[in-house]
């Protein structure tokens, strides 16, 4: 609530003063008029939007949601104050604390379950912590959406959105994201490399399109929950393993031959992988893709990470950078890139999450698992040991 006047007491004389009352603050600021207006924002005033920056203190006092034509006639007002227009001929009225009924709360959660709901032509209350689109059918995010700054948790369930834009990044406080129930063909690195790795910890993209997740996915390191069931994902990501956080994880009915070696890192308390159409692992049949002698670039490669040398685009080419970064790790904790030796082996699930949704219909709480080998002298190590162990 916006006052111009004057304290009471003071109907003869005293300066005329700017009252500004909230639900938090009732009794009200209020900040002298007279020659203190550094200067007036009014770009927006036909969309009852407008800001006076104050000297003294230095603040803005912001106004949206205004009629325009109260607000134009309240900011003359104002005007005519700070140049020191006799008090005669301003209309003032006397400053009290405001009732609870003239104040209105911030709006911090907003539920819209209809198109015939969804607000068309006002603003999204910029409070907003919780809000909630569904079964709207959005085929993009709106961008009224994407200006919420306090938002923190985002519900777009039962939509036809295809694409998400990279200004999703910029929610900073955004923990929760749910995408439930659309038409995303894929999640976008950028958002990956975005403020939402500090902050996102819910995320689910089930009942989607997608087929797979880009290789920065893993760097949403502060994810707890994540749901990927009802996709046609035909792999998981590389290195999922660097989810620490994550201890919720459904990816069920999906197109998963197999699970990427990282997986054996994680520390789960929930997992889902039903309904995947895993291969049967055969160890005694290797992908063999291993170059003898190595290469030059692999043993270069090799080293680099094996003895953690720093590196990055300032120093090598963006392709080599990103050959690195999915190094893969053999059995021995060395490294290899394009010369390996790869086999499926069995793992039972329970080794990674403490309750573990049955894999299929015949009770089995197992799935194949990706190994790397850097050398024929480490494949022939590992194939002893099975042989030995499966008589």
């Amino acid at each position: 609530l916006l006052s111009l006047g004057r304290p009471p007491g003071r109907a003869q004389g005293g300066g005329v003063y700017l009252m500004v009352c909230t639900a938090r603050d009732r009794a009200g600021a209020r900040y002298k008029v007279q020659e203190n207006i550094e200067r007036f924002f009014t770009r927006f005033v036909e969309e009852g939007k407008a800001t006076v920056r104050l000297r003294e203190p230095a603040v803005d006092v912001c106004l949206s949601k205004a009629n325009a034509s109260n607000l134009k006639n309240f900011l003359s007002a104002v005007r005519l104050a700070h140049q020191g227009t006799d008090i005669g001929a301003l209309p003032l009225s006397t400053l009290v604390p405001a009732k609870n009924s003239e104040v209105e709360k911030p709006k911090t959660k907003m539920i819209i379950t209809s198109r015939r709901d969804y607000p068309l032509t006002k603003n999204f209350p910029y409070s907003l912590e919780h809000l909630q689109a569904s079964y709207c059918k959005l085929a993009r995010i709106d961008m009224r959406v994407l200006c919420l700054k306090k938002l923190r948790k985002l519900d777009l369930s039962h939509n036809h959105i295809k694409q998400l834009p990279a200004t999703i990044g910029d929610l900073t406080c955004l923990q929760e994201l749910n995408l439930h129930d659309n038409h995303l063909e894929s999640f976008s690195g950028a958002l990956c490399n975005s403020t939402l790795q500090k902050s996102l910890q819910f995320l689910d993209l089930s009942q989607n399109k997608i087929k797979a997740l880009p290789i920065q996915f893993c760097q949403l390191r502060e994810l707890v929950n994540l749901k990927l069931d009802d996709n046609e994902l035909i792999r998981l990501p590389f290195k999922i393993g660097q989810l620490d956080h994550l201890r919720f994880l459904s990816a069920a009915r999906n197109k998963l031959p197999f699970l990427p070696s990282d997986f054996r890192k994680l520390c789960l308390e929930n997992l889902d992988l039903f309904g995947n159409p895993f291969e049967q692992p055969n160890p005694l049949v290797p992908n063999i893709q291993l170059k003898i002698p190595l290469t030059l670039l692999e043993c270069a490669a090799r080293a680099t990470v094996n003895y953690r040398i720093p590196y990055g685009c300032h120093l090598l080419p963006s392709h080599l950078c990103e050959d690195l970064e999915v190094a893969k790790t053999c059995q021995c904790g060395s490294a290899c890139l394009s010369s390996f030796i790869q086999i499926t082996v069995t793992m039972n699930l329970h080794h990674v999450a403490h309750t573990v949704v049955l894999v299929d219909n015949m009770g089995g709480t197992e799935a194949p698992i990706i190994c790397y080998f850097c050398s024929l002298d480490c494949y022939s190590q590992f194939l002893d040991r099975y042989l030995q162990s499966n008589g």
